[in-house]
């Protein structure tokens, strides 16, 4: 009997871990002293949890496009920031601050989000703070 309950504490234990293991640090993939910000448009975004992607293209100067994913607060987060599924069209222009991923890939953590086609109104912020 001791042997069952503690094997279903280890389990328990390690099903719990899973989450933890799985949402990682802002620190761990992105640079607070590599702020960014990049204009481009919308293509599509993942509503997943821990945390969001809005993916975008970018036009370089050459004239290559290239598409960025943008890591968002969790869906519930940008739901209470006012941002809805139908908020972003496919093509819409978009300006994303945040900061770069470290690794150098078109990666970045979104700490805001605008419009630019509708004068820079913003869709969602967080005033340039990076994540907890």
């Amino acid at each position: 009997m001791k042997v069952t309950i503690a094997a279903l504490l280890l389990v328990g234990l390690v099903a719990a871990a899973v989450p933890a293991i799985a949402h990682h640090a802002f620190a761990a993939e992105f640079d607070s002293s590599k702020p960014i910000l990049l204009k481009g448009k919308f293509t599509k975004m993942d509503w997943i949890n821990p945390h969001s992607w809005m993916w975008f293209d970018i036009t370089y100067p050459d004239g290559k496009v290239v598409n960025w994913g943008a890591e968002c607060l969790p869906p519930n987060g940008l739901y209470r920031n006012g941002w809805r599924k139908d908020t972003l069209k496919v093509g819409d222009e978009v300006e994303v601050q945040g900061f770069a991923a470290k690794d150098g890939s078109t990666r970045m953590w979104a700490s805001r989000v605008s419009w630019v086609n509708q004068g820079g109104q913003q869709i969602f912020g967080l005033n340039q703070r990076r994540p907890e």
